[in-house]
């Protein structure tokens, strides 16, 4: 008689496994991301403004584009890392004048550059000097501007305003509400205008990009990154899993105001004039330019280069209107209508959000 016995347990069949979820095409992800679409928008603009007129999309114009408006692109960076957590800061502007005027004034006590005959009266040292003077008082007033949020505990768009004015007023007082010029030569031609193998217009341009790509890497792809989304997502989260809120949160405005003191030297070197009454508007531009780029306002989502390409539409629309002769004012209805739509979006895209969880 036989005897049908068990199969040792070496020799079972294997458990089956779970079905694994399936994974979408990698061109429904590009497809599903924010950036794609604020990609494709602002593709589509400089699609329109050639075809009405070839020179938009000129070597010169794209340049111009970029340098013109490398001030806001750089500010937008660091603005992305304020909304991730939550946040707001209204004084880019100020801190930008303000930076920009100590560097002058800076430059000004070694010597300025002589207009008539194009002669430096110095060299890289005075030059580092000014620059490292400027960015030092940036970086400051981010400090500070977190050290109030995060300790105090006063609303980030109470202290960033009172710091807006604050900036300002110093900016004034340095100056007695007159432009400095006469910036160096080292600033204002060899990296203003100056690129490498004597190209024009190309040094602003790779301290811009180099700019966006360190910071999107670093978001991304860094601890400091994931503990500012965490913040934007959860702040009482990430306090509870280990986090120091409060030291990260003056971090990320140190950061900011460092990348505004840069878009400071920025504008000298692009202008060489410090433009002290130019810069007022600066928070809402470079805010609205992070927000079309995908950057949530309720904290926990945005990417750089989002913020960078979505910063980049205001400046083609009025870059287009001025081609083709259409008044520039026009530039304002276009952004605040595609300001309003982002924003709309995002709550929708919370709002999905909230009822799948």
């Amino acid at each position: 008689m036989t005897v049908d016995r068990a199969a040792p347990a070496d020799l079972a069949a294997p458990a089956a496994r779970p079905p694994e979820a399936p994974r979408s095409a990698w061109w429904m992800r590009v497809v599903m991301n924010n950036v794609f679409w604020v990609l494709v928008i602002l593709v589509l603009i400089s699609l329109g403004f050639t075809l009405i007129n070839g020179a938009f999309l000129s070597p010169y114009n794209i340049r111009s584009l970029i340098t013109d408006n490398a001030y806001v692109l750089v500010m937008a960076v660091g603005m992305v890392f304020v909304l991730c957590t939550a946040g707001l800061d209204l004084s880019v502007g100020s801190v930008l004048v303000l930076s920009g005027v100590v560097s002058a004034k800076v430059f000004l006590a070694f010597g300025s550059s002589n207009p008539a005959t194009g002669a430096d009266a110095i060299g890289w040292g005075p030059v580092v000097i000014g620059m490292a003077a400027g960015l030092a008082v940036g970086t400051a007033f981010g400090v500070i501007n977190g050290a109030l949020i995060a300790y105090a505990k006063v609303p980030p768009f109470i202290t960033t305003l009172g710091s807006f004015g604050a900036a300002l007023g110093i900016a004034y007082l340095l100056t007695n509400g007159s432009d400095l010029s006469n910036m160096p030569n080292l600033l204002t031609v060899d990296i203003g205008s100056g690129g490498p193998f004597g190209a024009a217009e190309i040094w602003m341009i790779i301290i811009v990009l180099a700019i966006v790509a360190l910071a999107a890497m670093l978001l991304a792809y860094t601890r400091f990154g994931r503990y500012t989304y965490a913040i934007g997502s959860n702040p009482e989260s990430a306090r509870r899993v280990g986090i120091n809120v409060q030291r990260h949160l003056v971090k990320v405005y140190g950061l900011m105001g460092l990348l505004a003191a840069v878009a400071g030297l920025l504008s000298l070197a692009n202008v060489s004039t410090t433009t002290i009454s130019g810069h007022t508007a600066d928070a809402l531009s470079v805010i609205g330019g992070c927000v079309i780029g995908g950057t949530s306002l309720f904290g926990g989502r945005g990417t750089v280069v989002g913020a960078f390409i979505g910063s980049l539409i205001p400046a083609a629309l009025d870059s287009g209107f001025v081609i083709i002769s259409v008044s520039p004012f026009w530039e304002y209805v276009a952004v605040g209508i595609v300001l309003v739509v982002a924003v709309y979006f995002d709550q929708w895209r919370r709002r999905r959000t909230q009822q799948a969880a």
